[in-house]
Formats: structure tokens, C-alpha cells, sequence
């Protein structure tokens, strides 16, 4: 069914209710938003910030914010593999046959998301806090940090998304969506800075869309620049999102038939 964009958007959040619903219902669904990031987050701080930084609590100060970005994005495969185990049992066929957006269930799912990448962020900056790290900055810049990581993953999430409708099993979308994104995480500033890495890998650290929205939450949360590297992560953000929503919607509707 092809939708005016308001009725579009509310079928979308209409769904997006259901997305959460699952979360409340299922909370061990935020497993991979709550403890898989706080064991790197230890694990690198303890085992590593001394060579690093010098010091764990040194290490701290910047794995935190920066932790952030790839969190969000592995946060996204939920989404892919989530609509691939949906498209197995049927629910699809039920979506197609409701007068709604073509696009509806695929972006109730995205917009769900967003409860996800909060709780990533909240449980990074809470824990983080807990084990040392503090904000340099203000209340006001947290709130603009926590936007940004829930809009760069809502628009990287399209990737996920776009795997799940193309890829047949739910472990195939994993698979492939983290064999794509973490070259992404590790061939970034996250960890180490983009200063020690041979010159043809640094050259893409300093464009990696991860390095760029690391860059962000760290200029927001201890202090720096913000402008240029968020300019940097809207392009990439952007860009994928132009590309991967009317991939995975047009692959979604040759999956309904």
C-alpha cells in the first residue's frame, strides 16, 4: 500500500510499539547492549589501558565515549536478524495483508531500536562512572551525545536491515553484517589512536565513520572538536541511509511478493 508520509511515520511508530513491547516482554533481548559492551569495556581497560595510556583510569577517560559508536552499531544486527526470523513465521504475510505503509514494518523496527542504543549509552556512561571515568563537559552536551548515538544507529541500522531481507537464515545475517562492520570497529580510532597505525590504514581510521562518531562523543563528553568530525558522521550517516532504506524495502517487498 503506497502511504502519505504523516501516515507512513504513524504506522512506523505504530509498530515501533510493538518493538518495544517485545523488548519489555524479553529483556534478555538487551543483552548484547548491556553486557557485551561493558566486557570490552573492562577487559580494555584492565588489560590494556596501562600499555595504552599509561594508566587505566587514563584509558578510561577515552575508551568510554569512544566505546560508544561501535556499541551502537553492533547493536543494529538485532534489527536484520530479528525481521529474518519474522519473515520464517509468517507475520510478514499478515503485514502485507494490512492497509499500511509499505514501509511500516521495516521502519517500526529501525525506530524500535532507538530504546536499544539508549540503553547502550546509559549503561556505557553509568558504568563507566562507576569505574572512574567523569564528563568534562555538561548536562546539556550529554543529552546532545546520547541524540547523536541513537541517530547514527537508527540510520546504520538500514544495513542490518537491508542483510535480514536479502540473507535467508538468521545466523547467515549475523554473520555477514559482522563481517562488515568490524573492519569498521577495529580499523578505528575506538581503541588505540589513528596516529600509531601504518600510514595506508590510518588514512581510513580518519575517515571510518566509527573514528568519526568516536570523535564526536568525545568532544562531547571530555571536551574538543565536534564540528568537523560530525560533519564527517552525517555524511556517512546519510549516505547510508539513502542508500540501504529503499534497498531493504525493495527487497522486503520481493520477499512478501
Amino acid at each position: 500500500m503506497s502511504a502519505r508520509p504523516g501516515d507512513a511515520v504513524r504506522h512506523g511508530l505504530i509498530l515501533a510499539g510493538r518493538g518495544v513491547l517485545k523488548i519489555r516482554r524479553n529483556p534478555e533481548h538487551l543483552v548484547d547492549v548491556t553486557v557485551q559492551p561493558l566486557l570490552f569495556l573492562v577487559m580494555f581497560v584492565y588489560l590494556f589501558g596501562g600499555a595504552l595510556s599509561g594508566s587505566p583510569d587514563a584509558y578510561l577517560q577515552r575508551l568510554v565515549p569512544g566505546l560508544m559508536a561501535p556499541t551502537v552499531l553492533m547493536a543494529s544486527l538485532a534489527a536484520g536478524v530479528g525481521l529474518n526470523t519474522d519473515a520464517g513465521t509468517g507475520v510478514f504475510d499478515r503485514f502485507a495483508s494490512l492497509p499500511i505503509a509499505r514501509s511500516a514494518p521495516l521502519t517500526g523496527v529501525v525506530l524500535a531500536g532507538s530504546v536499544r542504543y539508549l540503553v547502550a549509552f546509559s549503561v556505557l556512561l553509568t558504568v563507566g562512572a562507576l569505574l572512574g571515568f567523569r564528563v568534562r563537559t555538561g548536562p546539556l552536551e550529554v543529552l546532545a551525545a546520547g541524540a547523536v548515538v541513537v541517530a547514527a544507529g537508527l540510520c546504520f541500522c538500514w544495513v542490518s536491515v537491508f542483510l535480514g531481507m536479502v540473507l535467508r537464515q538468521p545466523d547467515a545475517v549475523q554473520g555477514t553484517a559482522i563481517a562488515v562492520f568490524m573492519p569498521m570497529v577495529f580499523a578505528s580510532n575506538v581503541f588505540v589512536p589513528a596516529e600509531t597505525m601504518p600510514g595506508w590504514l590510518r588514512a581510513w581510521a580518519d575517515v571510518n565513520p566509527v573514528s568519526l562518531l568516536s570523535d564526536v562523543t568525545r568532544g562531547l563528553l571530555n571536551g574538543g572538536p565536534v564540528a568537523a568530525p560530525l560533519a564527517g558522521a552525517v555524511c556517512w550517516a546519510a549516505g547510508v541511509l539513502l542508500v540501504f532504506f529503499p534497498l531493504a524495502v525493495r527487497s522486503y517487498h520481493r520477499r512478501v511478493g
